[in-house]
Formats: C-alpha cells, structure tokens, sequence
C-alpha cells in the first residue's frame, strides 16, 4: 500500500485495503483464540493448585467467552465464495392468503431488522408496500455490512407460520407463506451491460413514509427489465436521481444473481447434481400452535425459543446451513 502510484486506481486500491483488513481479521481471530485457550490452561492449572468458588466461577464464564468466539470465528472461515462478503439485497414477498401473509411478512421484516441490528449491520428500506390491513405485501431492503451477504443468503425460499389467528374472530389455526429473496449486491468488479432499449423507466409520486419532498413530487422510480420482466422500486429518497441510480443498482444486482442461477442449473443438468435450494421452495417452519417449533427442513436445525427466533435470533439456523452447504461442497469435490 506504501508503494508508488498505488492510489492511481482508487477503486482498486479500496478493494486490496479492504482484502487486507478481512486478512488481518482472520489472523487476529487465530491470535485471540490462542491467547484465550492459554489463559484457560493458566486458569484450570491455577484452580487444581488453590481449589476456589470464584475461580471455578471465573474458569466457567472464560470458557463460555472462547466457545462462543470459537463459533464466531468458524463461521467466518465458511463464507469462502467472494460474493460473501457484500451487501444483501434482501426481498420480501407475502404469498397467498391476504392479511394473514402479509402481517407473516410483516414479522419476518422485523426479525431480519432485528438481527441487523444485532450484528451492527445498516438496515434500509428500499421500497415497502403495505399491506391493506397490516404487515407489508413487498419491501426491498439494502442489508449493509461485512458479509451481510455471506450470513443471510441461506434465508432464500420459502417460510412458513402456523399459529392461531389474530385476524379470526373464531380462533382457528392459519398456515401462512412469505418468500424471502436474498441477492449480494455487487460492484463495478462485475460487468453486466444493460442496453438502455431493455428497460422502462417509470416514475411517480411516493406513497410510503417520508418528508415533505418524498411525498409531494414525482420522485420515486419504477424500473422495468424487459427481457426478464424483473420490476425494482425505489422510493425512499426524497431525489428521483438518487432512487434511480438505486434503482439501477438493486436491477444489476438481481440480473448477475439471475446469471448466477442460470449457470448452477447447466451445472446441475450436465453433472446431475442437486442444486442449492431454489426460488419458491419451503426451507423453514414457524410453529406458534398447537406448540412452539422453529424447524429448517434443510439442516434439521431446532429452537423451541419461538419469540426469541422471531426477535432476530437465527444465529444458529445461518450458522447451520452454512456448515451443511459446506459439507455438501467437499463431498462432491470427492473422487
């Protein structure tokens, strides 16, 4: 970084300096993990020597400290694939069954701006439609932060909530379905051309939330792809300008995810593999009633602590799919 002219390609020099932080993450993680276990060792060595409450006390919660940050740093070393570590662009989408599913998509808005907010990740909503009742029909949201992209891109499909319900006067059980769309939202390094003739620019006046300037001029921006019929929505800021070129990025991104897609089913239809799971296919069930389940049908991953799930406590089910995919992936590098 010192040597001459390397800031006469700042785009460049921004992705080496941001290489080699990640590099210096992964090694300071190695370094505390190994001053952890050695300050354990010193511990148990010094409890066998002066048996004492407060020491045990001391030993119990050190061990807890390093087991969790042992998992932390395992699950950063399995978010190898270099779109991990970007932004997600995140989707949801209430299915059928009216104010039932959109108050489900609704909650599961939350529990993803829960979660960012629990990791110090920036949540922005992009573009919302509410429902008519409650909850939301669509939002589109830029999830910002290291490897948002790598932790949340196993939530792509289908989730499922049964419970008793609210909107019912008779109380009976609903099952309801919201899809969730996770796509990275990539940069310059990805070159995808978008000729002006394949899209249709729409603006309009905002309907959601915001100042004065957002809700009485024609700012917001409706972009059509019409050779894969993909529509983006921006309308959260109060220049149409700016929701454009957001517009425009949130489009480039889901087209290189629709390149992605279709390169993994040639893969998968020349070497007869089974793909990740694709669009519109159940990964995860909510049970509220008659009992409480969160269940992922992929890993087999369990929590019984439904509320604390639904507050952004998925730790354990990103974490869970990442080791599975992981697995997945060495054994068909096998001979």
């Amino acid at each position: 970084m010192a040597s001459v002219g390397f800031w006469s390609n700042r785009e460049e020099a921004e992705r080496t300096i941001a290489r080699n932080k990640e590099a210096r993450t992964r090694l300071q993680d190695l370094g505390d993990l190994e001053r952890r276990v050695a300050d354990l060792r010193a511990l148990e060595e010094l409890l066998g020597e002066h048996p004492d409450p407060a020491l045990q006390d001391e030993l119990d919660r050190e061990l807890a400290a390093t087991e969790s940050h042992f998992a932390e740093a395992e699950l950063r070393l399995l978010l190898a694939d270099p779109l991990d570590s970007k932004n997600a662009i995140l989707g949801i989408h209430s299915g059928a069954g009216g104010t039932e599913a959109c108050d489900w998509a609704g909650m599961l808005l939350r529990m993803y701006q829960r979660y960012a907010e629990r990791h110090d990740f920036r949540f922005e909503i992009l573009d919302l439609l509410a429902g008519e009742e409650a909850g939301v029909k669509a939002a589109t949201i830029l999830v910002e932060g290291s490897y948002a992209y790598g932790y949340l891109k196993g939530e792509r499909g289908v989730h499922r909530l049964v419970r008793i319900s609210p909107f019912n006067a008779q109380g009976k059980r609903q099952t309801s379905f919201a899809s969730v769309d996770i796509v990275a939202e990539v940069d310059d390094e990805v070159t995808i051309e978008i000729p002006p003739s394949d899209l249709r620019i729409d603006v309009f006046r905002s309907g959601g939330h915001g100042g004065q300037g957002v809700n009485t001029t024609d700012s917001a921006v409706r972009i059509t792809h019409l050779p894969t019929g993909i529509v983006v929505t921006c309308q959260n800021q109060r220049s149409q300008l700016q929701n454009r070129a957001t517009a425009l990025r949130v489009l480039h991104s889901r087209l290189h995810e629709v390149e992605l897609d279709r390169r993994r089913a040639e893969q998968e239809r020349i070497y007869g593999e089974k793909g990740e799971i694709g669009w519109g296919r159940q990964i995860r069930s909510y049970v509220l009633q008659p009992y409480q389940l969160v269940r992922d049908l992929r890993t087999g991953e369990e929590s019984s602590n439904v509320e604390g799930v639904l507050d952004g406590e998925i730790e354990s089910f990103l974490s869970a799919f990442l080791k599975v995919k992981r697995r997945t992936s060495l054994a068909e590098d096998e001979p």
